[in-house]
C-alpha cells in the first residue's frame, strides 16, 4: 500500500508515518522547502538508511502549488492519501484569516481537483475540525450537527468539509472527513495550550522558568490523545464505504483542570506560578463543544483511552527529559 500525507512533518503527520510503516506502507510526505531542514518529529525515521528513501520519501510543494502537486501525485498514484495539512491554530486564524482560507480551504479544494482526475483515484481522508460546529446548537454533536463556525480557521474547516461531502456524494470520491476535537501529544507544538502548560510545569520543576502567563483557563476542551486519533483515520479508510466520524472522547475539561494536572504531577501548586494575561484570549471562545463519537466506536471499533492525567503526565515527562538532556549537552 502507498499513502501520502500532507502535513507529515505535524503531531498527526509524523504519528501517522509511524503508524503506517509499521503497517508495512510506502509513505510520502509532501512538505514545504525552507531555509531548514530540521523536521524534529520525523528525525528518526529520516535518519534510519533501512527506511528513508525506501519506505519513506518527501516531497517538496506546498498547498498553493497545483502544478507540482498534480505531478507529484500522478507520479506516486497513491492508494490512500491523509490531508492533514493547512493553518491550524485557531486563535491565530483571526489574526492571518486569508492565509488560514486559502491553505485550510483552497488548499483541500486543489487537492480534491487532482484527486478527481487519477485513475484509480485513491482513498481520500480530510482532517476536520470540531471548530466547524464553532458556536453548536446542541451539545453533544454528531456527525449530523448543523455546521456553525465561529472564527475564521473553523470557516475554512467547514468549506473544506463540506467540498468532500460534495466530492463523495456527486463525484464518487471515496472521501471522509475525520472531525476531530482537541487532541494532544508531546509532539504537539509548543503554541498550543497544553504544550505550553506541560512546558512550563517541567521548566519551572528545574529552575528555568518562573511563571507561566495563560489567557482564559476557564474554557474548556473535549480531549484526548493523538496517537489514538490517527488510528482511527486509517480505520476511516479501511471501510467498505466511506463516511465522516466525529473522533473525540465525549468529556469536556477545563485548562485549569489541566494546569492543575500537569503541576500535580511534578509536585508544584499551580496558583504559585500562573498569570493571567488577557491578550492571550480569543475574540470568540468556543462553548459545549463536546463530540459524541458514537459512530466511530460502533462502525470503526474505536474508542478513546488515555485520561487526561495520563495524558498531562506524559507531555510533562517528556518536556521533563528533553530539558533535562539539554541541561547535561551544555555542561
Amino acid at each position: 500500500m502507498r499513502a501520502v500525507i500532507t502535513g507529515i512533518t505535524g503531531q498527526d503527520g509524523s504519528y501517522l508515518t509511524d503508524l503506517l510503516l509499521a503497517k508495512g506502507y510506502e509513505v510520502h510526505g509532501i512538505v514545504r522547502r525552507s531555509s531548514t531542514l530540521q523536521r524534529p518529529r520525523l528525525d528518526q525515521q529520516v535518519h534510519d538508511q533501512s527506511i528513508y528513501g525506501k519506505r519513506l520519501f518527501l516531497h517538496y510543494s506546498d498547498l498553493t502549488d497545483t502544478t507540482s502537486l498534480r505531478r507529484i501525485l500522478s507520479r506516486i498514484v497513491p492508494d490512500e492519501f491523509y490531508h492533514l495539512a493547512g493553518q491550524s491554530h485557531v486563535g491565530l486564524s483571526f489574526e492571518i484569516p486569508e492565509s488560514t482560507c486559502e491553505l485550510t480551504a483552497m488548499g483541500t479544494l486543489r487537492i480534491l481537483e487532482i484527486l478527481r482526475d487519477l485513475s484509480p483515484s485513491p482513498r481520500f481522508l480530510h482532517a476536520s475540525s470540531r471548530e466547524i460546529f464553532g458556536t453548536p446548537i446542541c451539545s453533544p454533536q454528531n456527525e449530523d450537527t448543523p455546521l456553525n463556525p465561529n472564527s475564521p480557521y473553523g470557516a475554512a474547516k467547514a468549506f473544506a468539509n463540506q467540498l468532500v461531502k460534495i466530492y463523495r456524494d456527486s463525484l464518487g470520491l471515496f472521501g471522509c472527513n475525520a472531525i476531530c476535537y482537541n487532541h494532544e501529544s508531546p509532539r504537539r507544538a509548543e503554541n498550543f495550550v497544553t504544550r505550553k502548560i506541560s512546558i512550563a510545569a517541567a521548566s519551572i520543576k528545574l529552575g528555568l522558568q518562573k511563571e507561566l502567563i495563560l489567557g482564559n483557563i476557564d474554557s474548556s476542551r473535549d480531549w484526548g490523545c493523538a496517537p489514538e486519533f490517527v488510528e482511527a483515520m486509517w480505520l476511516m479508510l479501511q471501510q467498505p464505504n466511506p463516511k465522516d466520524y466525529i473522533l473525540a472522547t465525549g468529556k469536556t475539561h477545563s485548562v485549569r483542570e489541566f494546569l492543575e494536572l500537569a503541576f500535580q504531577h511534578v509536585g508544584l501548586d499551580w496558583k504559585t506560578y500562573y498569570r493571567h494575561d488577557p491578550r492571550f484570549q480569543r475574540p470568540v471562545e468556543p462553548e459545549n463543544l463536546r463530540g459524541d463519537a458514537s459512530r466511530a466506536s460502533i462502525e470503526l471499533g474505536w474508542k478513546p483511552k488515555t485520561s487526561l492525567a495520563q495524558l498531562a503526565a506524559m507531555m510533562v515527562d517528556h518536556d521533563l527529559s528533553r530539558l533535562e538532556q539539554s541541561i547535561l549537552e551544555k555542561q
